[in-house]
C-alpha cells in the first residue's frame, strides 16, 4: 500500500497592478522592495481570516505603498511553490488617488518605486508578475464599475405572514449586511441604489453609513414592480451605465440575472453562473457604455 500524501496547502493571497499618469499623461506602476525576501514584487499580502480576496488586496495597497486607490477590474492570478505549501495571489488594477499617506513599514517593505510598464517588467522578480503587468496593459484603464448586489439572507417566504415586501433580513443576513461594505470599498461607490423592498433597504443601509451616501429606493427595482413594467428595470439599469458613475444596485435574483442578460446578451450570460447567492454581487465594469469585464463578489457568512 502506498503512504498517504498530505493535500498542499494553498495560501490565498490578493493584491495589485497600481497606476498613476504621471505630469505628461504617461502610464507609471508602482513596484515595492521587500527586505525580507530582497526582491522587487508587486504590492500583495495573504488574505487575513474571514477577509474577501478584493478587500485584502485594497487593505495591502495602502499598507504596503500608502497610497489610496480605486480598483477596476479583477486581472489575472499566479500559483507559485513556497515553503508552506502553494500560494495563489489574484490580482487587480487599481487607479492611485492620493498620495502616500505616511511612512511605510521598513520590516516588510523598505522602498516603492514608480515605474513605466516596460522599466517595470525588467525590474520584477518574478516572471509570473511579468505577465500580470502584461495582462493590465491588454486589458486598457477607466473603466467604472456597476455593482448588482443581490441583498442578504433574508427571512423565508413561508415563515412570513406579512407583505413579502416588508419581509427583513434574517440574522445571518445582518451579519452579511456588515461585512458587504468592505467588498465596495475598494470601487469607491458614489451612488446606492435600491429595491423598496425591506431586506434590500436593510442589506444597503450599513453601506450607506460606511459611505455616507443616500440610498436612491426605487420601486422599478422591486420584484413586484418588475412584474408590472420590466422594461423599466433595464432602463433604469442602462441609465446607470451610461451616466458612467461608480453604483451599487440592490435587488433580487428573479430579477438581477435577467437585467444582466439585457445588458451582455444570452451568449455573454451563458458563461456567468445563472444566478446569485444572497449577500453576493457581479461586478460590471464598462467603459463608454460598454461592459467590459464581470467580477464575482462574494460575501462570507459566519
Amino acid at each position: 500500500m502506498k503512504p498517504m500524501t498530505t493535500p498542499a496547502r494553498t495560501i490565498h493571497a490578493a493584491g495589485a497592478v497600481l497606476w498613476r499618469r504621471n505630469a505628461v499623461a504617461d502610464i507609471e506602476i508602482v513596484l515595492v522592495h521587500r527586505p525580507r525576501y530582497d526582491d522587487w514584487s508587486l504590492p500583495k499580502g495573504k488574505l487575513d481570516a474571514g477577509e474577501s480576496a478584493i478587500a485584502c488586496a485594497h487593505r495591502e495597497v495602502l499598507e504596503e505603498t500608502g497610497v489610496r486607490a480605486i480598483f477596476g477590474p479583477e486581472i489575472g492570478q499566479t500559483t507559485y511553490e513556497v515553503p508552506e505549501g502553494q500560494k495563489a495571489v489574484r490580482y487587480w488594477s487599481a487607479q492611485a488617488v492620493q498620495a502616500s499617506t505616511g511612512p511605510l513599514d521598513m520590516a516588510e517593505i523598505d522602498e516603492i518605486e514608480w515605474l513605466s510598464p516596460r522599466a517595470a517588467k525588467k525590474k520584477l522578480t518574478r516572471k509570473d508578475d511579468r505577465k500580470i503587468v502584461d495582462f493590465f496593459l491588454e486589458f486598457g484603464l477607466d473603466t467604472t464599475p456597476l455593482v448588482m448586489l443581490r441583498h442578504a439572507k433574508a427571512v423565508k417566504r413561508d415563515e412570513w405572514n406579512g407583505d413579502d415586501g416588508d419581509r427583513p433580513l434574517d440574522t445571518t443576513g445582518q451579519r452579511q449586511a456588515k461585512l458587504i461594505p468592505l467588498n465596495l470599498m475598494p470601487y469607491a461607490m458614489r451612488e446606492i441604489h435600491s429595491s423598496d423592498a425591506i431586506r434590500c433597504l436593510e442589506t444597503v443601509a450599513p453601506i450607506s453609513r460606511a459611505l455616507q451616501i443616500q440610498i436612491k429606493v426605487s420601486g422599478e427595482l422591486s420584484e413586484y414592480g418588475y412584474a408590472r413594467e420590466k422594461d423599466l428595470a433595464h432602463e433604469y439599469i442602462q441609465a446607470l451605465v451610461l451616466r458612467n458613475v461608480p453604483a451599487v444596485v440592490c435587488s433580487h435574483n428573479p430579477i438581477l440575472p435577467k437585467l444582466v442578460k439585457k445588458l451582455i446578451g444570452k451568449r455573454n450570460f451563458k458563461e456567468l453562473d445563472g444566478k446569485l447567492n444572497p449577500g453576493d454581487a457581479w461586478v460590471l465594469h464598462h467603459r463608454d457604455g460598454e461592459i467590459v469585464a464581470i467580477d464575482f463578489l462574494e460575501t462570507p457568512v459566519y
